[in-house]
C-alpha cells in the first residue's frame, strides 16, 4: 500500500487542527436516519456522516458519487463518466447491501437490488445522512452495510421566500442548470424546483480493451442527459402536520455496447411520499408514512428497443415515539413493503411482500447512552428473520467519548438472483451478517476527531458459481476496517482529513482474496480558505489498488486526483464559481476497461439568496 501518501495527508492537515481556536461542529444539526427519530448529530451513537447543502455548493459536484468519493467507509466505482453505472459500497459490503431512501421512501431496483446512483440529481438535494454499519434492526433487508438517506430541498413554516438559480458549463460539452422557489404562508410551506444536465461524454472504453470485455468500443463519445423535477409542501395544525414529497428524474445515457447488449438506456427514477404526524399527547408522537418508488429502464441497440425492466415499490410505515422522561425514549413501529416487476425478460415470480415490526429503546443515564433495537421480518418468500443491535456510549465532557456496538443484519436475494433466466436459483437463502464496532471521538478547541474500528462477518454471500453458471450461496466474507477523521476551522481556514483502511477478505470460494472493487486504503484532504468575497479550496484524494474479479487476477491500479475550486461573490446575491477537476490529468479506472475523465474545467453562476 502507498501508505506514505496517507501519512503526508495527516501531516498536511495536522498543523491546522493543532492551532484551532473554536469548535468546528454545528451543535444544532439534527439527524433522523440513525434511530428513525430526531436526535442531535453529536449525540448519535451510530457512525454517521452528514453532507449539507453548503458542502454541496462548496464542492461543486455534478453527481452524487462525486460527493461520496473519499468519505470514510465509502468505496465508489463507475463505468466511465456521468450517467454511467455506479457502485456505492459501504464498509466493504456489496452494492446491494446499502439501503437508499429519498425523504424516507425506499428506492432502488427490485431486480438488481441496487439504487441507480448515477441518475440522482445532485441539484435537487438539500442534505444527505449516511449511517455506516448494520441497520437491519430498524430498517430490515438491504441495510446490511448501512443506510444512505437523501433529503430533497424543502421549504419551512415561517421561512422567507427563497428563489434558487444555477447555470454551469464546461468540459466535454457539459451544461447544467437548476431553478427553484421555496416559500411559506401562514402554517403552510412549499418548494418547487427543476434541474437538467447534459454532457457529450468521453470515450469511456479504454483503447486496449479485449473483445471479450463487457466494454466494446463503438463510438468515440458516450453522452448523457437528464431532467428532474421536485415538489414538496406541508401544513401544520396545533397537534398535527402533513407533508408531501415528490422527485422524478428522467435520463438517457449512451454507452459502449457489445455484440450482446444495447448501447443506450432511457431511465426513470421516481419517489413519492406523504407523511402525517400526530401529537395526541405531549410525550407521544405518531407518524404515518405511505410511499411509492419507481425504477424504469428501457434498453436500445442501434435505436431499436432491446429489453425493459420496470420495478415498483409500495411502502407503508407506522411509527410511535414515546418519551416518558428526559432520559428515556421508546420507539415502536411497523413497515409494509410490496415489490412488483414488469419486464420482457421472464421472471417466474413478479411480486413479493415483506412485513416488519421493530422497537427501539434509548436510555441516557448521566454520561452514558444505551440504545437497544430489534426487529422481526416476515418475507413472503423467505419466512421469518430476527435482527438486533446494541449500542453504548460513555462521554467525558466534549473532549472524549467512547462507543461500542454489536448488530446483526440480513439481505433477501433479489429477483435477478432468484429468477433471471439461466442465472437465478429460487432455492437461494438470504445473506446474513454480524458486526462489532468500537470508536472514540471528541472535540478539543477547534478540532473535531473520530476513530472507528469494526469487523463484519457475512455468511451465505450470493456469488456467481462457475460450476452451475448461476447464482449460489457459496461465499463468506470477513471485513475489517479503520476509519479516521479530523476536521478544524481556524479563522478563514477550513480543513478536513478522512482516511479509511479496509481489509475485505473472501473467506469462502476464493479464500483469502480481496473482495472486488474495494481499495485497502483511501485518503481525502479538503482544504478551503475564505478571503473576503473570494474563497479557494482543493480536494486531494488517493486510492490504493483493488481488483475487478473475486479471484484477484484483474488488478485496478491505485491512483490520486487533485481538484481545485474557487468562488467569488460578485454582489450580495450572485456568486461565480470555478472548478478544475483531476488537475494532474491522471489516467485511472475504477471499473476494469472504463476510462475516467481527465482534466476538466467548469464555470458556474449561482444565485445566493439572503436568508432573513
Amino acid at each position: 500500500m502507498r501508505l506514505p501518501f496517507v501519512a503526508a495527508v495527516l501531516v498536511a492537515g495536522w498543523p491546522l487542527v493543532c492551532i484551532a481556536q473554536e469548535n468546528v461542529s454545528d451543535l444544532n444539526q439534527v439527524i433522523v436516519t440513525a434511530s428513525r427519530s430526531s436526535e442531535p448529530l453529536e449525540s448519535a451513537v451510530a457512525s454517521v456522516t452528514l453532507i449539507t447543502r453548503a458542502d454541496i455548493d462548496r464542492l461543486q459536484p455534478h453527481s452524487v458519487d462525486e460527493m461520496l468519493t473519499g468519505l470514510v467507509g465509502m468505496s465508489i466505482s463507475n463505468n466511465g463518466d456521468l450517467g454511467k453505472a455506479t457502485w456505492v459500497l459501504v464498509r466493504g459490503t456489496n452494492a446491494n447491501h446499502v439501503l437508499v431512501l429519498i425523504d424516507g421512501i425506499k428506492i432502488g431496483s427490485a431486480t438488481s437490488g441496487s439504487a441507480a446512483w448515477e441518475q440522482l440529481p445532485v441539484e435537487q438535494i438539500d442534505h444527505i445522512e449516511i449511517v455506516r454499519g448494520p441497520a437491519s434492526s430498524l430498517y430490515g433487508s438491504e441495510a446490511l452495510g448501512g443506510v444512505v438517506q437523501i433529503f430533497t430541498r424543502h421549504g419551512a413554516p415561517g421561512a422567507p421566500d427563497l428563489p434558487s438559480l444555477k447555470l454551469s458549463g464546461g468540459s466535454h460539452g457539459t451544461s447544467q442548470g437548476e431553478a427553484g422557489y421555496s416559500g411559506s404562508g401562514g402554517n403552510a410551506w412549499y418548494n418547487v424546483s427543476s434541474s437538467g444536465l447534459y454532457t457529450n461524454g468521453i470515450p469511456i472504453c479504454v483503447a486496449n480493451a479485449p473483445l471479450t470485455a463487457n466494454c466494446y468500443t463503438s463510438t468515440p463519445q458516450q453522452g448523457y442527459w437528464s431532467g428532474s423535477a421536485a415538489l414538496s409542501g406541508g401544513y401544520r395544525w396545533a397537534n398535527a402536520s402533513a407533508t408531501l414529497d415528490f422527485l422524478r428524474a428522467d435520463g438517457d445515457t449512451r454507452y459502449d455496447g457489445n455484440r450482446f447488449s444495447g448501447d443506450e438506456s432511457r431511465v426513470v427514477q421516481q419517489a413519492l411520499g406523504g407523511t402525517l404526524t400526530l401529537r395526541p399527547l405531549a410525550p407521544l408522537t405518531i407518524t404515518l408514512t405511505a410511499g411509492q418508488s419507481l425504477d424504469r429502464s428501457q434498453q436500445y441497440f442501434s435505436g431499436t428497443p432491446d429489453g425493459f425492466f420496470n420495478t415498483r415499490r409500495d411502502t407503508f410505515s407506522w411509527l410511535n415515539q414515546l418519551s416518558l422522561t428526559p432520559g428515556q425514549k421508546f420507539l415502536a413501529g411497523a413497515d409494509f413493503e410490496r415489490d412488483l416487476i414488469a419486464s420482457d425478460t421472464h421472471y417466474a415470480v413478479q411480486s413479493r411482500n415483506d412485513t416488519g415490526v421493530f422497537g427501539l429503546y434509548q436510555w441516557f443515564p448521566g454520561h452514558q447512552e444505551l440504545q437497544l433495537s430489534g426487529r422481526y421480518d416476515h418475507n413472503q418468500q423467505f419466512g421469518d428473520h430476527y435482527t438486533g443491535c446494541a449500542r453504548w456510549a460513555y462521554r467525558w465532557g466534549d473532549a472524549l467519548r467512547v462507543t461500542a456496538s454489536y448488530g446483526t443484519a440480513f439481505k433477501a436475494p433479489t429477483f435477478n438472483d432468484l429468477y433471471f433466466p439461466f442465472f437465478g436459483d429460487p432455492t437461494l437463502r438470504p445473506e446474513t451478517s454480524h458486526s462489532t464496532e468500537v470508536g472514540v471521538n471528541g472535540r478539543w478547541s477547534l478540532l473535531s476527531w473520530a476513530i472507528n474500528a469494526y469487523q463484519t462477518q457475512i455468511n451465505d454471500l450470493i456469488e456467481y458459481n462457475p460450476v452451475t453458471f448461476g447464482a449460489a450461496n457459496i461465499n463468506r466474507a470477513r471485513i475489517r476496517g479503520l476509519e479516521t477523521q479530523l476536521a478544524a476551522h481556524l479563522q478563514e481556514w477550513h480543513a478536513q482529513v478522512q482516511v479509511t483502511l479496509l481489509d475485505p477478505r473472501d473467506t469462502g470460494a476464493n479464500y483469502g482474496e480481496l473482495l472486488p472493487r474495494r481499495a485497502q486504503y483511501t485518503a481525502r484532504l479538503d482544504l478551503d480558505r475564505d478571503i473576503g468575497d473570494l474563497s479557494v479550496g482543493a480536494t486531494l484524494f488517493e486510492s490504493g489498488p483493488s481488483f475487478e474479479d473475486p479471484a484477484n487476477t484483474q488488478r485496478l491500479g491505485g491512483y490520486g486526483t487533485l481538484d481545485v475550486r474557487a468562488a467569488w461573490r460578485l454582489q450580495s446575491r450572485w456568486e461565480l464559481q470555478a472548478l478544475l477537476k483531476n488537475t494532474i490529468n491522471r489516467d485511472y479506472e475504477t471499473a476494469l476497461y472504463y476510462n475516467q475523465p481527465g482534466r476538466s474545467a467548469y464555470l458556474t453562476l449561482r444565485y445566493v439568496p439572503v436568508k432573513s
